[in-house]
């Protein structure tokens, strides 16, 4: 008796063609998915997470960008649908999420096993979608990094976003005074809902509002993603033995379907530098955190993961869902600086 065919997955994506620079460049295609690899899991994708990151590969500003044409997108939830013969511990019907170093915009996709979690039990596939990039992000900016102590002040910038909602709950643990900083007034709300210290509107006042803020506070961590004049004035405000880490550039960050360069070569020029030997003389710290160099390390990621389950910090805060079909009008929403929480397209 002849045995059947087992079917490949038929799935969508939206593929930059051909290649980065343009959000016109972004298709919707049909694709088969071959099997999956021996240390592969195949997922039939429920949600996916959106992340700023996404919009400078888009554009081709991340350094990290595929050359010619690729998935744009980070992670994702979703079901298992086919396991590779060496996989351990996912089988067929588990419900995960999981990173992957782009291919995230799609219905379907096959990764290794060691980048996939089970989503916890009492959370949907949205917020499944919307959990490991920032909250990994968090952690390992304020704890590996920024050497959070118990009692430290932390100022968190994008307060209101993803990873800021998550940085105020893993510093809140170690008793930490935070505050935060958001671009809208309409986002305070936010913060006091999430249990901030204190928050105020990021604005030209932005030296004397954050020196009020302190109240004599020395300040010992800035969750720095904006730059500019932003970042000189945190990094100005610091206590001696205080860090920055800076793990994003919004100021960088536009609208409509592609880069202003003049703009941002303009931006570039004038990038605040420092001195070295000033770091040494007021005894301060610069830190860059960049989540791809963690996903090279799925072995300390995984580490990390555990020590948040620990921490028992809650469930995501997804705040915008879109459709599949609506992606680019998601992140142009996205991209106009209004969100709050995480934005989530089902798939």
């Amino acid at each position: 008796m002849q045995k059947s065919k087992v079917l490949k997955m038929e799935i969508q994506s939206w593929k930059m063609v051909p290649k980065a620079g343009s959000m016109n460049h972004l298709k919707l295609v049909n694709e088969t998915l071959p099997d999956p690899h021996n240390e592969e899991v195949q997922i039939e994708v429920s949600a996916i997470g959106l992340n700023f990151a996404d919009i400078f590969a888009i554009y081709g500003l991340y350094s990290a960008t595929p050359e010619g044409s690729f998935v744009p997108g980070l992670e994702y939830s979703g079901v298992v649908v086919k396991t590779g013969q060496d996989v351990r511990g996912f089988k067929k019907g588990m419900r995960v999420m999981g990173l992957t170093r782009f291919g995230g915009y799609t219905t379907g996709l096959n990764i290794d096993q060691r980048y996939l979690v089970p989503i916890p039990q009492g959370w949907d596939f949205d917020e499944g979608a919307a959990y490991l990039v920032q909250v990994l992000t968090a952690w390992y900016a304020l704890v590996e990094l920024g050497n959070i102590h118990n009692g430290s002040t932390v100022l968190i910038h994008s307060a209101a976003g993803g990873v800021g909602i998550w940085a105020n709950r893993i510093a809140r643990h170690f008793n930490a005074h935070t505050i935060g900083c958001v671009g809208n007034p309409a986002k305070l709300e936010v913060l006091k809902s999430e249990g901030y210290s204190d928050g105020f509107v990021r604005d030209n006042n932005f030296r004397d509002e954050l020196k009020k803020k302190l109240d004599d506070r020395p300040l010992d961590i800035v969750m720095e993603c904006i730059g500019g004049k932003i970042f000189v004035e945190s990094y100005e405000a610091l206590a001696p033995e205080g860090r920055v880490v800076v793990y994003g550039s919004a100021r960088y960050g536009q609208t409509g379907a592609r880069p202003n360069y003049i703009k941002i070569l303009w931006q570039f020029m004038l990038r605040p530098k420092l001195d070295p030997q000033k770091l040494i003389e007021e005894n301060k710290a610069v830190l860059g955190f960049n989540l791809i160099h963690l996903y090279q390390n799925a072995d300390k990621m995984r580490q990390i993961l555990v020590e948040l389950e620990k921490l028992d910090i809650g469930k995501p805060y997804v705040g915008h869902t879109f459709a599949f079909t609506d992606l680019k009008e998601a992140l142009k929403l996205f991209q106009s600086g209004t969100t709050i929480g995480k934005v989530v397209i089902k798939a």
